[in-house]
């Protein structure tokens, strides 16, 4: 890259080097919160699921009442334009996004005639395959839909995680394994969560508190693919403390093994290891 910036910015039509300003002062997204993004990822030369990452975003815009002014193909074009500047082995992070304009009579409710869109690529490693976490119990819950938009990927969500993890992170823990509105287990802080009892994989049935990640997704087909059992159920903290083995699945670091969840102690395992390799493997398939 010319700049030699490890950051891309699309906006208004055209990709700019570097962290481009995006937002006013009075767009409705600054000051209301009104912010989708979605997050895809190349590493080793691939971008898998990178269609429905875009996809994604355009639902989220919807669901917080954003008028999606893309379509996927156009996104995709988009996207292949701005990681051409990149060495095609570069780990990046691709971040479309959307946010409101104008408010209307009450300044609440964006309004549709114009939508705030741009496109952020990144360099941001991938976490290597020995990389694990631990995980510690938080007060703090995941909302319903009555009460926030969790139909969304959208930034106004975010601070809610952002005290999950600072709270466990005093306790020395490197994410959260967070309950829902029925004290049941959702996923941690930052992505959907797996165990493994027995030989089979079993993970939070999605409920509407939570997103059914992409990753997760991708996941399940494999393991199922490969004759692995696994439950989309209802799962209580202490199924997790019974566990053999527990992952978690997002698309930053697509499968971190968990080594602890408060004094419980566990091994990266063997179905843990394979779904890495299932799912680089997949991804490989449909370059």
């Amino acid at each position: 890259m010319a700049t030699g910036t490890n950051i891309r910015t699309y906006f208004e039509g055209q990709w700019h080097d570097g962290d481009t300003p995006i937002i006013r002062a009075a767009d409705h997204g600054a000051w209301l919160g009104s912010g989708v993004f979605d997050g895809a990822r190349q590493a080793h030369g691939l971008t898998p699921d990178l269609d429905r990452h875009l996809a994604r975003v355009n639902r989220s815009a919807e669901a917080l009442m954003l008028t999606p002014t893309m379509t996927v193909e156009q996104m995709l074009d988009i996207v292949r334009e701005g990681l051409s500047a990149y060495p095609k082995d570069a780990p990046i992070y691709i971040r479309p996004m959307y946010w409101g304009i104008h408010g209307d009579k009450t300044a609440i409710i964006p309004q549709p005639e114009e939508t705030g869109f741009a496109i952020c690529l990144e360099e941001i490693p991938l976490a290597p395959a020995t990389a694990t976490t631990t995980l510690g119990y938080t007060r703090f819950r995941r909302p319903v839909m009555e009460s926030a938009v969790v139909n969304a990927k959208a930034g106004c969500l975010y601070p809610n995680n952002a005290r999950m993890l600072a709270e466990v992170n005093r306790r020395g823990f490197g994410n959260a394994l967070v309950a829902d509105a029925m004290g049941n287990v959702a996923e941690s802080a930052t992505a959907n969560v797996f165990m493994v009892k027995d030989g089979e994989v079993f993970t939070p049935i999605p409920n509407g508190t939570f997103l059914s990640g992409i990753t997760r997704a991708r996941h399940i087909a494999n393991l199922r693919a490969e004759g692995v059992t696994v439950h989309e159920t209802v799962l209580t903290f202490t199924d997790f403390e019974t566990a053999d083995e527990v992952f978690l699945s997002g698309n930053m670091s697509k499968v971190t093994p968990v080594t602890a969840i408060e004094d419980r102690q566990y091994q990266a395992g063997p179905i843990t290891a394979r779904v890495r390799e299932m799912y680089w493997d997949w991804a490989a398939s449909t370059a």
